[in-house]
């Protein structure tokens, strides 16, 4: 099934955004034969918005899976979405068939907790393979006088929109802080594709991301007015990682950002590739045979991705259980037993 209630769609043989209206259009300008037709004619992933790395590592997927589409049968769409929380529900109520998100909201949905109480848990859910780790980034103005995260008490603050994986890590740091947004003198929901652009007006003070490094819209903000990252660090965060599993010691290394001369430490979660157990077996076999069969170019297409190793994609992270199509892959190569 199609994910089509969200802003925009890609189609990833072409690398092109397009309203999402047109993705019937799409299929009728290439049809698929009769004779190669599966009982899906195409798989939709679930993303993050065009500035983040969840969107352009789903097109990632897509470019590979297409590479071979009319021996699959199927063809594969990236849909720019508000992110974790989202693509989660998303995947639950039929609206996706696989999705990129944080691993801590992964296991939060599986199990019901968290945000996902009220939803109860979603054991459905199975896992594809690991991505990239992704750090708690926080980006402050030059003038606003933070240098560490509990400076942020009183300041003007992006806290993203409700659905995003910023916006649940960033509640969940909140409440081992024993804060409100009312700390806040400002508590903005902008969506992550606008706050460099706000920051940078002197609109608000900071804004927030959980992302794979380098990312654009960071690169954006400490280019066009000189903002800095500010380290999440220190006992309170500490007890975070030690409490959960899911989270991680995560640094943005060196060099990458303008004012970002020394290696910022924070802490983070790691990008997962999750679907539903109904997804068909030969579906998902076929879509990580072909990221893993071209790891290397997979590797090339975004620099977030760049350091993955097969072992890490096959264990970091992942709190759901594989899906039997992605397992079937995996021993069929030696990287499970």
């Amino acid at each position: 099934m199609g994910f089509w209630n969200v802003k925009r769609g890609i189609y990833p043989g072409s690398l092109v955004a397009l309203p999402l209206f047109v993705g019937w259009i799409l299929l009728a300008a290439f049809p698929i034969s009769a004779q190669e037709t599966p009982a899906r004619s195409h798989i939709s992933i679930a993303t993050g918005n065009e500035t983040g790395v969840y969107f352009p590592a789903g097109g990632a997927i897509c470019r590979l899976v297409n590479k071979t589409r009319k021996e699959n049968g199927f063809r594969c769409f990236v849909e720019s979405t508000e992110g974790s929380a989202y693509n989660l529900r998303a995947l639950r109520g039929g609206l996706a068939d696989f999705a990129v998100v944080q691993s801590d909201w992964q296991y939060h949905a599986y199990h019901g907790s968290s945000i996902f109480e009220e939803d109860d848990a979603h054991k459905e859910l199975r896992s594809v393979f690991a991505l990239h780790p992704e750090a708690f980034t926080v980006v402050a103005r030059p003038d606003a006088k933070i240098a560490k995260f509990s400076d942020l008490k009183g300041k003007r603050v992006n806290v993203g929109n409700q659905g995003s994986g910023q916006r649940g890590t960033l509640e969940v740091l909140m409440a081992a802080y024993g804060w409100t947004m009312n700390d806040f003198s400002l508590a903005t929901e902008l969506p992550a594709i606008d706050q460099p652009r706000a920051l940078c007006a002197n609109e608000i003070d900071v804004m927030l991301y959980v992302v794979g490094h380098p990312s654009g819209a960071v690169k954006e903000a400490t280019t066009l007015c000189d903002s800095k990252i500010i380290p999440v660090e220190g006992p309170t965060v500490a007890a975070l990682i030690e409490a959960n599993s899911y989270y991680r010691d995560a640094l943005v290394p060196q060099g990458l950002y303008r004012n970002n001369q020394k290696d910022v430490q924070t802490f983070g979660v790691g990008a997962t590739f999750v679907t539903v157990a109904e997804m068909p077996q030969e579906i998902v076999y076929t879509l990580v045979k072909s990221v893993f069969e071209n790891l290397d170019l997979f590797k090339r297409l975004h620099p977030a991705l760049a350091n993955l190793r097969e072992e890490q994609m096959v264990f970091d992270s992942l709190t759901a259980p594989l899906h039997p199509g992605a397992e079937r892959y995996f021993k069929e190569v030696d990287l499970l037993d």
